[in-house]
Order: structure tokens, then C-alpha cells, then sequence
């Protein structure tokens, strides 16, 4: 209800300030426990989670706020995309609310302060509870991508309860390449070594986009369960443009929210087809309420994850999520979450 209030006058706002001024809002709150284990616990990649309710990367980019948005209810939160070096992302402006579509456009282009400074963050949190994810990118002008990607698995490995390789990005010029078969290997294989040497044994996620053919779903599905990765996260934001109202429609970049819904959850039942259950799967992509959760994981997914829905509806979502699930799983007969995944 608050939330609600004070919409009209964060919408008044640009599109980053506006999130910016949620990032202070969410860091003045007063520390509060994560979400408890209860019914709706999950085993994920040997991660307990305790609700499937996750924050997916791209809301707290610099990991300054990931104990305030557990201590939301959220069962996880994954912060970044960072990348080894500070960089400015884009030009601005670069995030724009497609109101009318309850969509959300972005070309940040992987903004945020390094590996050095978020590293520092996650090293003063220690030894506090919740699951706390680091989503890793490549710096824009780097020239190999792939070393960039070893480096901060070797930095944030020790820290992180998993780490998410995002090569979905289509923010980031060429950075989608490193989904085709021989990239994507090469990458694993050097990330996974990163992870050793860093004396880590955090599971490997891997973020991938909704445009991808037939053929780029197999290879992915085949090389993932190949390096035995902890999951799939399905998915990043869409180049596509499916029928829009907002004036914003035109903007270049990822859309994310309500219009990504059905691609998301079309790409989630195909990757759960390819790998035949073998691995865990992240619905990403529209998820607003608990029966877009609920959707999600009957269709093969043992987590979720939202943000843009947060830029409407706030960060109490999360919560009213995780309290509807719990319903619905009753509801439908089911004694777990485990039980409920792709069982549709």
C-alpha cells in the first residue's frame, strides 16, 4: 500500500533515478531476517533455498542491498551483472517503463563500480545468512571476453553461493556469440577451472536468451549437462517486439516484463524438453504474481526470479508471491515445490 502511495511521484521521475532512489530506500531499512525454510523449501544445486522467490540480477547490480531484499522474503537474490573493471554502461537514457505494457526497456550495457568494489561488499556481509548469487559479466572493451569471465569467477566464487555466467546480455555488442557451441565451451570450461583455483566449490548457473533457434537450445542443453552446471536461468531480456502500446515501444534494447511472459515461459518448456529434467531450471522473464510463478514452475522450473514486475507493483512482491505459491501447491495437491516441478 505504501508502495502504491508513493508510485505517482517515482514515476514523476526518470526511469534510473527512480532506481536509484529505491536502491537508498531499500538500503535505510532496518535489518530484518531472511525468509525462513517452510513449505515451500527447495534443493537447488545442493543450495537450500527457502521460498523459490528469487531477485534477478540487473536490480541490485553493485550488490549494496542484497541482506534489505531477503530480509523482503525474497528466498534469494542474485546480484550484478559485474565485470572486472568499472565501466559506465551507455549512453543515457537507457531504462525506460512501458507503462501501458507493464514492460520495462533497458541498454544499460553492464553499468556498475567492478569486481574490486562489490567484491569488498560481499566480503563485509559474511558469514550472514540468506543465499546471495554473483551474476558475471565481460567489460565491454575487453579484449578477451573469456579471461574476463575466469577472473571473476576466481574473485567472487568464495563469496558467492552461486555464481551465474550471463552471456544473454543483448546489451553488450558481440556478447550473445559466446552462446554458440565452441564459445560456450571454452567459456565453461574456463570458468569452471577460475572456480578451482579459487578453491570454490559455489555451483555454475547459466543465463541464456529467449532468442535462440532450435539448434542453439540442444547445444546449450547438451554442453550444460556436459559441465554439469548447477542450472539454467530462462531467461534474459528479448530483442524481439511483440505488439506494444507505449510511445517507448521504438526504444532499442531488452524488453522485460509482461510482453516477455509467453516467450520466457515457451523457451523454460523447451529447455526442460532438451535436457529431459536433468538439470535445474530458473523461470525468468514476466513473472508478476503467484499464478505466473505457479505456471512457471509446472512447466519444469525449481526457482523464479523477478524485477521488472517490482518497478509496478513494488518490493513487497516477493513476498505476496511466495504467500500465493504456498497456496496454490496446497491447492493443487501438492506436499512440495520439488514435487509441483514440471508437472504440468
Amino acid at each position: 500500500m505504501l508502495f502504491r502511495l508513493i508510485r505517482p511521484a517515482v514515476f514523476a521521475l526518470d526511469s534510473e533515478t527512480g532506481h536509484r532512489l529505491a536502491l537508498r530506500a531499500l538500503a535505510a531499512l532496518p535489518t530484518r531476517a531472511p525468509a525462513l525454510s517452510g513449505p515451500l523449501a527447495v534443493e537447488v544445486a545442493g543450495l537450500a533455498f527457502p521460498n523459490p522467490v528469487g531477485v534477478a540480477a540487473g536490480f541490485d547490480k553493485d550488490a549494496e542491498v542484497p541482506d534489505a531484499l531477503l530480509g523482503l522474503g525474497f528466498g534469494f537474490t542474485e546480484v550484478g551483472s559485474i565485470t572486472p573493471l568499472p565501466q559506465a554502461g551507455n549512453p543515457k537514457p537507457r531504462l525506460f517503463r512501458l507503462v501501458e505494457d507493464a514492460a520495462v526497456i533497458n541498454r544499460m550495457g553492464f553499468n556498475n563500480g567492478g569486481g574490486e568494489a562489490a567484491l569488498a561488499r560481499l566480503k563485509a556481509r559474511a558469514g550472514r545468512p540468506g543465499i546471495v548469487a554473483v551474476n558475471i559479466g565481460a567489460n565491454k572493451d575487453s579484449p578477451d571476453r573469456i579471461a574476463d569471465y575466469a577472473v571473476m569467477a576466481r574473485m567472487m566464487a568464495p563469496v558467492a553461493s552461486y555464481l551465474c555466467v550471463n552471456i544473454s546480455s543483448p546489451n553488450t555488442p558481440g556478447l550473445r556469440a559466446l552462446q554458440d557451441e565452441g564459445a560456450l565451451t571454452s567459456l565453461l570450461d574456463a570458468v569452471i577451472a577460475a572456480r578451482a583455483e579459487a578453491g570454490s566449490s559455489a555451483p555454475i548457473f547459466l543465463k541464456v536468451a529467449p532468442d535462440l533457434e532450435p539448434a542453439d537450445i540442444d547445444a546449450i542443453a547438451r554442453i550444460a549437462l556436459d559441465k554439469r552446471l548447477g542450472a539454467l536461468v530462462v531467461s534474459n531480456t528479448t530483442i524481439s517486439r511483440p505488439a506494444l502500446r507505449s510511445h517507448h515501444a521504438g526504444e532499442t534494447g531488452g524488453l522485460s516484463g509482461a510482453p516477455l511472459r509467453a516467450l520466457a515461459t515457451q523457451r523454460l518448456r523447451d529447455f526442460r524438453n532438451a535436457t529431459g529434467g536433468a538439470i535445474p531450471l530458473v523461470g525468468v522473464g514476466g513473472i508478476a504474481t503467484a499464478e505466473h510463478a505457479w505456471e512457471r514452475i509446472r512447466a519444469g522450473a525449481s526457482l523464479v526470479q523477478l524485477y521488472s514486475a517490482m518497478v509496478y507493483e513494488g518490493p513487497g512482491l516477493g513476498a505476496r508471491i511466495a504467500r500465493g505459491l504456498e497456496a496454490l501447491m496446497r491447492r493443487d495437491g501438492f506436499a512440495s515445490i520439488a514435487e509441483a516441478v514440471g508437472s504440468e
